[in-house]
């Protein structure tokens, strides 16, 4: 029998940000199940149009919400507010825009800026560093420095008295984190080897590796 949610994933970072979302999600609501569907991204299954009626980008992961009409969700920012709006009812890991406006703006500030500059910008070190066809040591260079930037700005906002990137006090762990998180966990094969430049990155990268919801989304679509 067919489960309300249906994944097309494989387990990159931008894959794992919404299988790891999930599992938390069912950590807090049993009830919460979904199908996944392998995408092997290595043959370009993703390219292939019956998928690319669903993700006109041709990028994993895609949400198919077989209980809203088959609605169709891409983008992963995108697959994680919507997961957030619609699954987590009880605001566990977000916050309502009308209710607490403030935090949700934050949430939002947070998530582009792991969508637009961490992610782009650490998937490019690694395709430098790994599957480029010729060594071009100014691109490695320039995308290694300015990732470690990026982690950097991740070290101010969390050296200030936080756990987390967004909520009151020392903050809440949200979709956020989640966002982010997937990135920053697969450091070392981007060939930065240690978060000891960034001590409160480290602890923070370390909390989420402890909780089992998240690391419970790492190997989801493995075929």
């Amino acid at each position: 029998m067919s489960k309300p949610l249906l994944l097309y994933t494989f387990p990159t970072p931008n894959g794992v940000k919404v299988s790891a979302f999930l599992e938390e999600l069912k950590t807090v609501y049993p009830s919460i199940e979904y199908d996944v569907e392998s995408i092997n991204i290595s043959k370009n299954t993703q390219k292939e149009p019956w998928f690319i009626k669903l993700n006109p980008n041709g990028r994993i992961p895609v949400l198919v919400d077989r209980s809203r009409n088959d609605f169709v969700v891409f983008e992963t920012a995108a697959i994680l507010l919507y997961l957030q709006q619609h699954y987590d009812v009880k605001n566990n890991f977000g916050w309502d825009p009308k209710e607490n406006p403030d935090e949700y703006s934050q949430t939002l500030q947070w998530i582009f800026f792991a969508h637009g500059g961490v992610g782009p910008m650490q998937g490019q070190l690694n395709h430098f560093n790994k599957a480029a066809p010729i060594d071009i040591p100014y691109a490695k260079k320039r995308y290694l420095d300015e990732t470690k930037r990026l982690y950097g700005v991740l070290e101010i906002r969390l050296s200030q008295d936080r756990d987390w990137l967004v909520g009151p006090g020392r903050g809440v762990y949200s979709i956020a984190d989640i966002n982010v998180l997937a990135w920053v966990r697969v450091h070392a094969f981007s060939g930065i080897e240690s978060l000891d430049e960034w001590p409160n990155v480290k602890k923070w990268v370390e909390a989420a590796l402890a909780r089992p919801g998240f690391s419970a989304g790492f190997n989801v679509g493995r075929s």
